[in-house]
């Protein structure tokens, strides 16, 4: 007597369309050993899908080119963002973005409250930049500013852990940096040289982009400590905040009293900063400019020769070589950020002011006549000749 096949038989492995089973199998399951019998009423098996990784693009940096056009274009939505929170102040606005272009760090001389330090913070906004504040006082230490090693205590385990302090930023805001002494001022000057500091002999590297702005009130002058000249000299511009027009000082009364002002956009980062750094030292200058820019720092010095008989009268030091590196580099600056693709005479008249204000140091006899030093300084634009390039 036959019995009957079963209601779902298997398929045997001789059926075209069973066969790549047992030897895929073995290779998906190289640890079970031999492969598994497949139950009567079990469904076919499913094999797993292959999924391909694709890695993600790497990002190409923009070109030479395309950084100018992107520097050019965005001048002015810097300007938009930062006529959000300052009205005015356009001169001043201008000699910091051409301080943060080339690299260079800024010293800020004003009386209280013409926005100083909203000004630097809208900037570093504007760049999405880390921005710290650091008031000076005259008990600041220089481990409130770089920071200090403190005793970690884990179980039994004892170990100095180095706490990193405000100056670990991007953008760092020295108020009235002149209210404190020599020693803390002077934690500023490796930091602001070799963008690093060094505590108990460890050397700690600041993150970049690395931007010091300070402030100098120029009245109250008791109890203050001026900066000495090694440290001024560390400063690429030294920009003069003075009073608005009336008409700008009633618009800023009027719209800090109507409500909350705009949130500024950020449309730039660290990363831009540093490309536009090397794309502002590849501005080309004529050698006649660069050896313009020397003149004019070189003829601020007494008692060389050559040197004018007005600065031999009211000027005690004048500017060193740093003065004409940092006025080259401030002109190409300016020269890229109006979007031209080569310097010219003007860009080094207009920035002398800025790079030689904190450098020329007057006598008691200047003093005494009341001569300011913007008054050397164009005295010097009359005497030294620019070149006439076509």
């Amino acid at each position: 007597m036959s019995h009957p096949p079963p209601l779902d038989p298997v398929r045997s492995s001789s059926d075209p369309l069973w066969a790549p089973i047992p030897s895929i199998l073995p290779a998906l399951l190289p640890d079970l050993g031999a492969a598994p019998t497949i139950a009567a009423s079990s469904a076919p098996p499913v094999l797993p899908k292959v999924i391909a990784v694709v890695p993600p693009p790497i990002p190409v940096p923009p070109t030479e080119a395309q950084l100018v056009q992107q520097l050019i274009a965005g001048r002015s939505r810097i300007e938009a963002e930062l006529g959000k929170v300052i009205i005015g102040q356009r001169e001043v606005v201008e000699q910091i973005l051409l301080a943060l272009f080339a690299g260079g760090h800024c010293l800020i001389t004003g009386a209280p409250g013409l926005a100083k330090t909203l000004l630097v913070k809208s900037i570093a906004q504007v760049f999405d930049l880390r921005f710290q504040r650091i008031q000076f006082t005259p008990d600041l230490m220089p481990a409130d500013i770089t920071g200090t090693e403190i005793l970690e205590t884990s179980g039994d385990s004892r170990r100095m852990t180095f706490v990193r302090g405000p100056i670990f930023a991007n953008m760092i805001l020295a108020d009235e940096i002149n209210r404190t002494p020599p020693k803390t001022q002077a934690a500023l000057l490796e930091a602001m040289q070799e963008h690093q500091v060094t505590a108990s002999g460890v050397r700690h590297v600041l993150e970049e982009p690395f931007f010091v702005l300070a402030t100098q009130n120029p009245i109250e002058m008791e109890g203050t400590y001026p900066l000495p000249e090694a440290q001024l000299d560390r400063f690429m511009f030294n920009v003069v905040m003075d009073y608005l027009p009336e008409d700008d000082e009633v618009q800023v009364v009027r719209r800090t009293t109507a409500g909350k002002p705009a949130a500024i956009e950020s449309f730039f980062d660290g990363v831009d900063v540093l490309r536009f750094h090397e794309l502002v030292r590849q501005v080309p200058i004529a050698e006649e400019l660069a050896r313009y820019a020397v003149q004019l720092s070189a003829a601020s010095r007494p008692r060389q020769k050559g040197t004018p008989d007005f600065i031999n009268e009211w000027v005690t030091w004048g500017a060193g070589t740093r003065a004409g590196q940092n006025l080259v580099l401030g002109a190409k600056a300016r020269a890229l950020f109006l979007g031209r693709s080569h310097v010219i005479v003007d860009d080094i008249r207009v920035l002398l002011a800025p790079v030689l204000r904190h450098r020329v140091l007057l006598n008691y006899r200047a003093e005494a006549e009341g001569v300011r030093v913007e008054d050397v300084i164009r005295r010097l634009l009359e005497t030294v000749k620019a070149p006439l390039l076509a």
